[in-house]
């Protein structure tokens, strides 16, 4: 019961809260953590000026969404979920542009064939995927297709596509490393 009293504060607090006072409550709670904001963006993005950008936006969506912090102490992992789905949505923004040159004929016009030990090993090692392994993999890091383009495009869930992903690399790292996947 003790909770639904909390929550109930906290709205009627946000709701009857004047401008001035939701600023001074905004910027006490970025100033506490601005620095760890830009210093996990850097990291994420590993550009200054993307990062940069992106914590702009972090705050921008806090503002917004300020009244739905019920707690001042869990402030620090709101920011840094709301900088990393900002983030990812850089990237659902991204689209690519679809050429209508066939993928074979790529392959054609292409002058250096990496003939590495380190690429041959690599290409092996893709070959002896399983087809539901490499598949999604071919499809992520070739076509450049998101999780959800995988999903679509092998009639899979979101879900099923990325432990998909994450099961070929790990097969993939063990065959690479020599092992067996």
């Amino acid at each position: 019961m003790k909770t639904a009293s909390t929550h109930f504060s906290i709205e009627s607090r946000s709701a009857s809260e004047t401008p001035a006072a939701r600023e001074a409550r905004f910027q006490a709670i970025i100033g506490r953590h601005m620095d760890d904001l830009f210093r996990y963006a850097c990291w994420l993005v590993h550009d200054r000026a993307v990062a940069e950008d992106l914590v702009q936006e972090t705050m921008l969506r806090a503002w917004k969404s300020m009244d739905r912090l019920q707690k001042p102490e869990a402030a620090k992992g709101w920011l840094i979920t709301i900088l990393r789905r900002e983030n990812a949505r850089r990237f659902e923004r991204f689209q690519p542009q679809f050429s209508a040159m066939p993928t074979e004929a790529l392959a054609d016009t292409h002058k250096s064939y990496d003939t590495s030990t380190e690429a041959f090993v690599l290409r092996n090692a893709i070959a002896e995927l399983p087809d539901d392994y490499r598949e999604p993999l071919l499809l992520q890091i070739i076509h450049g297709y998101s999780q959800k383009e995988i999903a679509a495009e092998l009639g899979i869930s979101v879900a099923g596509a990325g432990t998909r992903l994450f099961r070929a690399r790990k097969k993939l790292r063990a065959l690479v490393e020599g092992g067996q996947a």
